[in-house]
């Protein structure tokens, strides 16, 4: 029998192995949005499809929805018809990671000549064909190519039919089949270096390891819940959504070892594309209590099974096909605000005040002179976070996402534009005894000539973060031209040609009274130029 001392140093390696995973992916990738920004996620797969390892790099949002994803493959693909050799891929957002644009590759790990586990990756691609990246479609139909589970490589052999089908429905043809040559080589790297670990420890199974990986993340997650006061504690908040104002609403429920989040009470779909699939909600939901509750315990099927999560089929956090979903992120990335609202009852003075939360991409689709396709790139930013009840919000960082900012010079060379500005905006975050992370300000623009059209898809315009505590909401977003005309927060637009684009994003919400803050503290924000 193994030595828990032996498990748990494989265990530790089998991170560094994922860690390895997700490395080659953002080297290999061609995407700035995986390069650059780090949007994936890498993971080790039981035989079971139970996640047991997830990469440190990565955004929950893929990372959580993965965890289940596998288990789809395993179903649909079938054991038994599996190979040496085989990798399959899907971007079905209710079988994968909740949109098109997140392509999932996962490949089977054998050990002599048995199936033992999974290795699976995930990715966004710049474009996916379709409309391109934004709210505008009515259904996912429109929100381009949709691949179903199927074979990448059957026992090493490329389907060359996939390739021809994903090339002729997309404008970047060499970057997204790029991509998944990227994804497929992350989990090569991953099985090569789980062969030499388990060499090293002279096994031929992961399933000893598995269990003992599982059952302590488990009963580590249990034992913190048991810390939390049990009861039913409900929060709700109103964001921006598409046509209309949407409700977040949700209900904790505490038990002695496991939470339930039910979102009964949110608004219906919308007839855009902000709509979530269930699992990309679950993904965030089960992150923020994680955060908050467990932050050590690792990762995995083990310690996300304690979080139960459910919302009403067919609202906006648990959009049923066709609905379209292509920026499923911005309703997405606010789950945790709301989720962590309601643990704010059950554990004051634990949770941050509300924040930017939904990423402030941008889809920027630039025209030659004479109307033809030049570059389409995509560009992530983000606004402020909360403060913290001990500490100020972080200022220009993903939360929940947490995804790199992506430079001007990386973003510049995809394309004939120009980034004029990128700088913290003075005065965005919230005033409390903690003063709300800093917004943007960015100024774009096309170069040579060039017609710039873009997706917007931003939130927190007309219902800023809020603070908590006493403390002060947010600065809200704002969206126009660098001469003021207003543009609107979602949807394809053009920016007239010779003009600039001006984002002002979202801060975060102060935390407790404004009045309570060191005047320490407010001598360094005037010396920083943190006010206006």
């Amino acid at each position: 029998m193994t030595r828990s001392i032996d498990l748990q140093i494989m265990w530790d390696r089998l991170i560094a192995v994922v860690e390895e995973q997700a490395q080659t992916l953002i080297r290999t990738a061609f995407s700035t949005s995986v390069r650059e920004a780090g949007d994936l996620s890498a993971g080790l797969f039981d035989a079971e499809a139970r996640m047991i390892a997830q990469a440190v790099t990565g955004t929950p949002g893929h990372v959580n929805a993965m965890a289940e994803s596998v288990g789809h493959f395993a179903r649909i693909i079938g054991t038994a018809t599996m190979r040496p050799g085989d990798v399959y891929i899907t971007n079905d957002p209710w079988m994968g990671t909740g949109h098109l644009h997140d392509v999932t590759m996962v490949t089977p790990v054998f050990r002599r000549g048995r199936l033992i586990g999974y290795f699976a990756s995930t990715a966004h691609v710049v474009d996916i064909g379709g409309r391109g990246f934004g709210p505008d479609g009515r259904d996912v139909f429109e929100e381009g190519l949709r691949l179903p589970v199927c074979r990448f490589a059957d026992a090493g052999e490329v389907s060359r039919l996939l390739l021809d089908i994903v090339r002729t429905n997309v404008r970047t043809p060499d970057q997204t089949v790029g991509d998944m040559f990227s994804l497929a080589a992350s989990n090569a790297a991953g099985e090569r270096r789980l062969m030499a670990m388990l060499d090293e420890f002279a096994t031929d199974d992961l399933a000893a390891l598995s269990d003992f990986i599982l059952e302590r993340s488990a009963a580590a997650t249990r034992a913190a819940i048991a810390d939390v006061p049990p009861g039913a504690f409900a929060n709700e908040m109103w964001v921006d959504g598409a046509e209309a104002p949407v409700r977040m609403a949700v209900t904790l429920t505490v038990a002695e070892d496991e939470i339930l989040a039910d979102f009964a009470g949110t608004s219906p779909a919308s007839a855009r594309g902000v709509n979530c699939p269930e699992v990309y909600t679950r993904a965030y939901a089960a992150y923020a209590l994680k955060c908050a509750i467990a932050p050590e315990v690792p990762n995995n099927a083990g310690s996300l099974a304690p979080f139960r999560v459910r919302a009403p089929s067919g609202s906006i956090l648990a959009a049923e096909p066709p609905a379209p979903v292509s920026v499923r992120h911005v309703m997405g990335h606010l789950v945790p605000d709301v989720v962590l609202g309601a643990l704010h009852g059950a554990l004051p003075g634990r949770v941050p005040a509300e924040g930017a939360s939904a990423l402030w991409n941008i889809q920027l689709s630039v025209r030659t002179p004479d109307g033809a396709p030049a570059a389409e790139i995509l560009m992530f930013n983000s606004g402020g976070t909360g403060a913290r009840p001990g500490s100020d919000g972080l200022s220009a960082t993903a939360f929940p996402s947490g995804v790199s900012t992506m430079s001007v010079e990386a973003t510049e060379h995809v394309g004939p534009i120009t980034v004029w500005k990128k700088e913290l905006r003075p005065g965005s975050g919230g005033a409390g005894r903690t003063r709300g992370g800093l917004g943007q300000v960015i100024e774009i623009a096309a170069r040579d000539g060039h017609d710039l059209w873009i997706n917007a898809m931003f939130d927190r315009v007309d219902h800023p973060a809020r603070g908590r505590e006493g403390g002060a909401d947010g600065a809200p977003g704002a969206v126009m031209l660098a001469d003021g005309t207003p543009l609107s927060p979602k949807g394809r637009q053009q920016v007239p040609r010779g003009a600039r684009l001006r984002l002002l994003l979202p801060g975060g919400g102060g935390y407790g009274p404004p009045e309570e803050r060191p005047a320490e503290a407010i001598a360094r924000d005037r010396a920083a130029g943190y006010e206006e």
